[in-house]
């Protein structure tokens, strides 16, 4: 395993929450402008075709993730209609809200542990630019679950540790200070911490780093899947070009899929 245990700033205990929360926002609002993970659309489409769902379970989905521009793509240029549950371990109360109005979209404001996906919470999952912050224990944990539940599981990663990928970070405060107004609602503390007192952009900036000296290789991703899932769950990884950085991506689907496609009712939506 070549991958090196590092931590970022804003998974760190001692870190505000209240900050944590404009950092998320941040990220959604870089990755819905940049849309740098529409070029994995149509291999997650392939697979989620093979577990017959129509139905997304995102984890670790801090404030939205990419799906608010994905969901579109999906539905305008695939032809392929999805819905979505986002959950994370520590979820983003103010997203939960915004993103509770989207048709497709509930954000559960329940924390869920993607080692342990609760009962009832079924789907597709995704993991959008965070498996990098698992060490290989959790991270296998989480692919594990996956198979046992029999449900398909895709890991997207934009940060490598290449110096391509390193220098592009330099670009994330300059997209922050760029996106910042345009994200809703609008808060005084975001114009506080951003343009102020710039905490969010210098804390993506730094962990956006760190994300690629700490993200998994291929190699690394072949090891953590080794001996998972015997012969009746397949697994393919590679780097899908197409944008202006490669996404790493692992996806892994069971042969013979009983995947609900119901929306599930276990957790409590921020709108219910």
């Amino acid at each position: 395993m070549r991958r090196k245990e590092w931590f970022e700033l804003h998974d760190h205990r001692l870190y505000p929450g209240c900050l944590r929360d404009l950092v998320t926002d941040g990220l959604e609002a870089i990755w819905n402008l940049t849309n740098s993970y529409r070029v994995v659309v149509p291999r997650l489409r392939s697979a989620m075709e093979e577990t017959r769902t129509h139905h997304i379970v995102d984890l670790c989905s801090g404030g939205g993730g990419p799906w608010l521009r994905l969901r579109e793509q999906f539905a305008r240029e695939e032809g392929f209609p999805v819905s979505i549950s986002l959950t994370d371990k520590f979820p983003n109360q103010r997203a939960s809200a915004k993103q509770g109005g989207e048709q497709g979209i509930r954000f559960y404001s329940a924390p869920v542990d993607a080692r342990r996906i609760p009962e009832g919470l079924n789907g597709f999952r995704t993991i959008f630019s965070t498996f990098h912050h698992f060490n290989p224990a959790t991270a296998r944990e989480i692919l594990a679950d996956a198979v046992v539940r029999r449900q398909g599981i895709a890991v997207f990663e934009a940060a490598k540790c290449s110096f391509h990928t390193i220098f592009a970070t330099a670009a994330v405060p300059l997209l922050c200070w760029y996106v910042t107004p345009r994200i809703r609602p609008f808060r005084w503390s975001r114009i506080l911490w951003t343009y102020l007192l710039p905490v969010v952009p210098f804390t993506l900036f730094v962990d956006g780093v760190l994300s690629c000296l700490r993200a998994y290789s291929l190699d690394d991703l072949q090891e953590l899947t080794d001996g998972l899932g015997s012969g009746d769950y397949r697994w393919e990884m590679g780097e899908q070009g197409g944008g202006r950085i490669g996404i790493t991506y692992l996806i892994g689907r069971p042969f013979q899929s009983v995947v609900a496609t119901e929306m599930p009712a276990l957790a409590t939506s921020a709108r219910e």
